[in-house]
């Protein structure tokens, strides 16, 4: 039988949260059969107003939108900014754990109420509009206990009343793997991954010589570095949906966005993030059919203007670097977008989520589609491609050449980024030769 649930969804402006407008959830039994969402009249009013989903609740049109209950586009179940605001994998099992319920049997409108205050991006979800923000305070010095726990729930026991710090920290959180949220010394938020204790390859180790090897690479990469926890390494990324800026004063422009720290009066403000399946307007079943000219596409059609020329071109760069590196996990919900308060509008996120995956195989394929070859990782493939991007065959070639003068010498950089020559032999058969994944003819093409 179906069951209509009203939630109150809250959008972070400046310092404080103000609520947003209203979602109804039509749930039969786990699964969401209707959504609905009207804004608020005194949040459309608001100057500072930002839209939750540039899909279907644009507020392009503020008039258009007053007293209307929307449903979301491309006949989807629900918005993707509010989706984006839900855990995923994760946090589902934290969640899952904190409520003794089995996998995936709750409704989705618990998912979103018990994710707590301190989610990704810029939203909140609470039971209505008098209810208080529900924050968490864990720091680096618990990593120990949460990761304990974060054992614990993988292995399908008891959370014991010490460890129960996980329910807050982890359960905002997507992806497969292990993690939590935490606060260092100086009160900046960094996303904790964790490595499992029978886990043969160092994730953590290659995750983060990868992120910042992308970096020397010219993309744009939130701040990583790992951390030793006992016998195990944690990778510690920081979050890139805060910037610290003082009340009143403008946000930082460009990547000082994301570096900015706490200290003279600057206090912690959010940005609201979309995922790309968002932007895609499908859901998980649908992605596998979308490629990177979509979301290329989609970026010069949402996307703020002044962003647009340069994301399409660290998106072909990311793609170009994916193949590089075999990392085919790739997958819409793996790029991202966040609300720019400088040229109020959207931009592409940060890098995040890029770990290679070894394998023999001579053939490989990315998640997304990449050119006319379909998911084939090659270089060639890229090219066919770079139309999309908006890029003439010089362009591509430079961004090609660019990043193979750094991969080429992964080894050093992985040195110098502190990983262990365990790590670099377990990722050796992810990162390719630029004459495995291209012919003769392209290679000429090169600067």
């Amino acid at each position: 039988m179906a069951n209509q649930k009203k939630l109150a969804v809250f959008t972070h402006l400046e310092e404080e949260f103000v609520p947003s407008g209203i979602l109804t959830l039509t749930e039969e039994n786990t699964t969401v059969i209707a959504s609905e969402f009207a804004y608020g009249l005194k949040y459309l009013a608001r100057h500072n107003a930002i839209e939750i989903d540039p899909v279907s609740l644009s507020i392009a049109d503020k008039a258009a939108v007053r007293k209307r209950k929307i449903a979301p586009a491309a006949g989807l179940k629900m918005f993707g900014g509010i989706r984006d605001a839900a855990p995923d994998a994760w946090g589902r099992r934290v969640i899952e754990a904190k409520l003794h319920a089995k996998a995936n049997d709750l409704p989705e409108s618990t998912y979103l109420l018990e994710t707590g205050s301190n989610r990704i991006g810029a939203l909140d979800v609470r039971p209505d509009i008098n209810s208080l923000v529900q924050e968490d305070h864990q720091s680096t010095t618990d990593l120990q206990y949460l990761l304990d726990a974060a054992e614990r729930i993988e292995q399908g026991e008891p959370i014991p009343a010490n460890l129960e710090m996980i329910f807050q920290a982890g359960a905002s959180l997507g992806g497969a793997r292990p993690k939590a949220t935490v606060r260092d010394e100086h009160g900046v938020l960094w996303l904790a991954k964790f490595q499992g204790r029978h886990e043969r390859l160092n994730i953590p180790d290659i995750e983060a010589a990868t992120m910042q090897l992308a970096t020397e690479c010219g993309m744009t990469v939130p701040e990583v570095k790992v951390t030793r926890i006992g016998d195990r390494d944690v990778m510690l990324i920081r979050r890139f949906d805060r910037y610290w800026a003082k009340a009143g004063e403008a946000a930082p422009k460009g990547d000082a966005l994301f570096r900015t720290g706490p200290g003279g009066g600057r206090i912690e403000k959010r940005l609201h993030f979309i995922s790309g399946l968002t932007l895609l307007a499908c859901d998980e079943m649908q992605s596998r059919q979308k490629n990177y000219g979509d979301l290329a596409q989609a970026i010069r059609k949402y996307c703020h203007h002044a962003a647009i020329r340069d994301n399409n071109r660290e998106l072909f760069a990311r793609m170009v670097y994916n193949i590089f590196v075999s990392n085919d996990d790739d997958h819409p919900r793996n790029h991202g977008f966040l609300w720019d308060p400088v040229i109020k509008g959207w931009r592409l996120s940060p890098l995040y989520d890029v770990m290679p995956r070894s394998t023999i195989a001579t053939e490989r394929y990315l998640f997304l589609g990449v050119g006319q070859a379909g998911r084939l990782a090659t270089l060639d493939n890229a090219m066919t491609a770079k139309e999309m991007f908006n890029l003439s065959a010089r362009e591509a070639a430079a961004i090609i050449a660019h990043i193979w003068e750094k991969v080429r010498e992964w080894k050093i950089y992985f040195g110098k980024f502190g990983a262990s020559e365990r790590s670099i032999d377990q990722a050796t058969n992810a990162y390719r030769h630029i004459d495995q994944i291209s012919t003769p003819k392209l290679r000429t093409l090169l600067p």
